[in-house]
């Protein structure tokens, strides 16, 4: 009978163990924002990896941001949204160069909805404060229902916004027009409550006998080189990123079954010069 209460207290070490490495990779490569306590930590092993979660209630929203900062690079990381009611939340993905008035950032954001109602995905570009860029759109598939890969690539001629290798806007530079290009930037993963603006122009708010809402992040991967750091240039900062990279053109096409799934919302929300530009709605070419 002995053998069984050791049996268990291995299996407790090797939670611990498991527990205590992945936050020992989260402190590495990032820093926490809000309240540490909302911020969960789990190791799956070899096959499913690290997973960082992200929690918000009504004490407190969550998230992290990465302590390196990057002049350009390529930014991606899976998520699964709050699935359910999940109105009035706001998940994001993004970089931000801080917060003064003439800061840089480039933004992914998810905006809660009603149950049954579809996710949206708003993106927009800050350069030197200047905003007013936002496009939205709603996706193909429910975004709550299993992790997806949202990746932005920031280079000095582009800015590209993908979902599962699907390039869904394409920011590109041209003369007189602000762009992000000399402000240092940090990455950022956050929920929060954003009931004033987010779901039906504010007027659906958060229900929080729902809470606490939960959104998972794992397979972050930047490609990048760092700022400020002394030695050679560290290329590439993981978090449990899967090895194999995309390759192939037919990675940066639109399929067909997708094209009249992906749409800009018509309307203003937030953007005071009107609605943006139809969003390409076909295979791009980049002059990167």
């Amino acid at each position: 009978m002995a053998a069984r209460p050791a049996a268990l207290l291995a299996v407790l070490a090797l939670a611990l163990a498991a527990f205590t490495g992945a936050k020992a990779d989260f402190d590495d490569q990032f820093e926490a924002i809000g309240d540490r306590d909302h911020i969960g930590y789990r190791d799956d092993g070899k096959d499913k990896g690290q997973e960082f979660s992200l929690e918000l209630d009504q004490e407190s929203g969550s998230g992290f941001k990465s302590k390196a900062k990057y002049l350009f690079g390529e930014f991606e990381v899976k998520m699964k949204l709050v699935d359910g009611n999940s109105a009035g939340t706001v998940t994001s993905f993004y970089l931000t160069s801080g917060e003064s008035a003439t800061h840089d950032e480039i933004d992914i954001e998810f905006m809660g909805n009603s149950s049954g109602d579809p996710y949206v995905m708003n993106t927009n570009v800050w350069a030197s404060g200047d905003g007013k860029k936002e496009h939205q759109f709603y996706l193909w598939f429910d975004p709550s229902a299993d992790f997806h890969t949202y990746k932005i690539t920031w280079n000095p001629k582009n800015i590209i916004f993908e979902v599962d290798g699907v390039p869904v806007r394409t920011f590109k530079k041209y003369d007189g027009l602000p762009f992000p290009s000399s402000r240092p930037m940090t990455v950022h993963a956050t929920l929060w409550d954003g009931s004033y603006w987010a779901t039906q122009h504010g007027t659906v708010k958060i229900h929080w006998r729902h809470h606490p809402f939960v959104v998972p992040y794992k397979a972050y991967h930047a490609n990048g080189r760092a700022h400020q750091q002394r030695g050679p240039p560290r290329r590439q900062r993981r978090l449990d990123a899967p090895r194999a990279r995309r390759g192939g053109a037919q990675d940066r096409r639109l399929g067909r079954a997708q094209l009249p799934l992906l749409q800009l919302l018509r309307r203003r929300l937030e953007v005071p010069q009107g609605i943006p530009r139809r969003v390409r709605t076909r295979p791009m070419k980049y002059d990167y």
